[in-house]
């Protein structure tokens, strides 16, 4: 199976605090890639570098073969202009933890907002999202405005809005931690249907049960550094790394 994304020494640092340290994998086309690790570990960090919300401070991102928010040039990488980055962007579809719904736009209209804005005729981008509320259970609330959702709708409103450029991948960057307890469930059957359905995705997450059962990939980051990775199986069922089974006894 071809790779998505590759993400090759990867170092990102805030003053003296480095936040990704060499950091190396690959996550391959329609599979589920499951980061996880201990809060302040780099997981969030590493997925914002994956679109270039975070430009590493060396090593570097390639999405479907394509480097991203930089171009090679005689041995360096420069960085692209705004409109080229916005351009590879639009190819990653990003779901985050705290909805980042319009809160002026109804359902229907934050989901069309950004393929009306890339020119899509307006008839197309209605019929495209009518069909993605439909996968993610809210037919019914087209009409309706974030502040009338519950936490689970506004987020499963968040990924509809994140496929609704068919994006070659979708980025969760811990998109139940902002839900009560009761609504997680409901997020969660959407992302085990996307992953049914073959949709490329790398997910941030501390649901360990839904790593175990969706993911095909997993990688337990700690300090910034790639601990462990590899089948669920392997890697949460029976870890290698003294690291990584210190962090799972912890959430038992």
């Amino acid at each position: 199976m071809t790779a998505a994304v590759v993400v090759r020494g990867a170092v990102k640092s805030y003053g003296a605090h480095r936040v990704l340290d060499e950091v190396d994998f690959i996550a391959r086309a329609g599979e589920v890639t499951a980061i996880v690790g201990p809060s302040g570990s780099g997981k969030s960090t590493l997925l914002r570098a994956i679109n270039y919300l975070e430009p590493l401070d060396s090593g570097y991102v390639t999405v479907q073969g394509e480097l991203i928010g930089v171009r090679l040039h005689r041995g360096r990488l420069h960085q692209l202009s705004e409109r080229a980055i916005l351009r590879q962007r639009s190819r990653i579809g990003f779901v985050f933890q705290n909805f980042n719904l319009f809160p002026h736009l109804s359902v229907l209209e934050n989901v069309i907002e950004a393929p009306i804005t890339k020119g899509v005729p307006k008839p197309q981008a209605v019929a495209r999202a009518q069909e993605l509320l439909v996968k993610v259970g809210l037919k019914d609330k087209a009409g309706a405005y974030p502040r009338q959702l519950s936490g689970g709708q506004q987020q499963r409103v968040a990924i509809a809005r994140a496929l609704a450029l068919e994006p070659d991948l979708v980025l969760f960057d811990e998109p139940t931690s902002a839900l009560d307890p009761e609504l997680v469930g409901e997020v969660l059957t959407v992302l085990r249907d996307l992953a049914a359905a073959g949709t490329t995705m790398v997910v941030v997450t501390h649901e360990i049960g839904f790593a175990r059962d969706v993911a095909d990939h997993v990688v337990f980051l700690d300090a910034g550094r790639i601990v462990e990775q590899g089948p669920p199986r392997q890697v949460l069922l029976a870890p290698e790394h003294a690291r990584t089974r210190e962090f799972l006894g912890k959430l038992v």
